[in-house]
């Protein structure tokens, strides 16, 4: 299992957070501020299957706005999860 974490800008959040829904990924929307784009923001953490990782990342990439500047869309982290248990 690994935990993909994404932070987006909040135009982008809505549309890439519905489709991941969508498609049946678990996602947990926070609120954020500052860091990594210098605007507002809006971390996703979505716990996936190693084998469904590949394709969450590919629906995050198709539903993040048209970017015509240099700056980046979002930052993604993929980390291994150890343990995973719902209380």
């Amino acid at each position: 299992m690994k935990m993909i974490i994404v932070i987006v800008k909040d135009s982008d959040a809505d549309s890439v957070n519905q489709e991941l829904i969508s498609k049946e990924f678990r996602v947990t929307r926070i609120a954020s501020t500052g860091g990594f784009l210098r605007s507002g923001v809006v971390t996703l953490l979505i716990g996936v299957d190693d084998d469904r990782v590949q394709d969450g990342i590919k629906v995050i990439r198709e539903h993040l706005g048209k970017n015509k500047s240099q700056e980046s869309s979002a930052t993604l982290f993929v980390i291994p999860v150890q343990r995973f248990e719902q209380i």
